[in-house]
């Protein structure tokens, strides 16, 4: 597990190279937004631990494995008095409830956690806002650090290879494209994400890009052609 300081409020965790998870500093501890693949636990409790203080809570973007892959091991570790929260519908979809039309791409592990809260848009956690930007995944959500402005995108962008809007093939990295469930969506929530104005973005995969309207641009407008 790599950590990178990206702001003072936010620290990037990088597994296999491949996925982020973020721990957000709080008055009491970190938020852990993201869980990347299994068992990833002990290395995500260990990296809140290097940096000063424990795991409190656990918000997740959306429900795809390489997200929540390590939640029912940190369930399992941390304890029921660390509070899960998970975007609304994709809670359901974990639930086993049917809330799309046809068959859903992307990963989505069986898991035993059951989510404290089921996340809208608007609610808030500690110090950061719940932006609603599906189409990755039905209920995919970002988080907005109201103290910076800095997004936690998840999927919604990614920024391995360059920024990119998983809404169409990306041969510099593909995989996002491939397991999202409704490509207009996406495209839609990018722009909505993109006016928000923005200090840094980081995503579920990439590295932290600092300024990001060039690029969130960029990257519309090649997934609008």
């Amino acid at each position: 597990m790599r950590t990178t300081t990206v702001t003072p409020n936010l620290l990037q965790l990088n597994r296999f190279r491949f996925v982020n998870a973020y721990l957000v500093r709080e008055d009491d501890g970190f938020t852990l937004v993201d869980t990347t693949t299994g068992g990833a636990a002990d290395g995500l409790i260990a990296a809140a631990r290097a940096a000063g203080g424990q795991i409190r809570r656990v918000a997740l973007t959306h429900g795809h494995g390489d997200h929540v892959g390590s939640l029912d091991q940190l369930r399992e570790r941390l304890g029921s008095g660390v509070e899960v929260l998970m975007p609304e519908l994709d809670a359901r979809i974990h639930a086993g409830e049917r809330v799309v039309q046809g068959k859903l791409p992307g990963s989505w592990p069986k898991i035993t956690t059951v989510p404290d809260v089921r996340l809208q848009a608007g609610d808030r956690v500690g110090n950061l806002e719940v932006v609603a930007s599906p189409g990755h995944s039905p209920g995919h959500v970002s988080f907005l650090d109201t103290r910076d402005r800095a997004l936690i995108a998840g999927d919604a962008f990614t920024t391995a290879g360059g920024m990119a809007v998983p809404s169409h093939f990306y041969a510099r990295f593909p995989f996002a494209a491939m397991a999202t469930w409704d490509k207009p969506k996406a495209v839609q929530s990018a722009r909505s994400l993109r006016a928000l104005d923005l200090s840094m973005l980081v995503a579920g995969h990439g590295p932290a890009v600092s300024d990001p309207a060039p690029a969130m641009d960029e990257a519309i407008a090649r997934a609008s052609r």
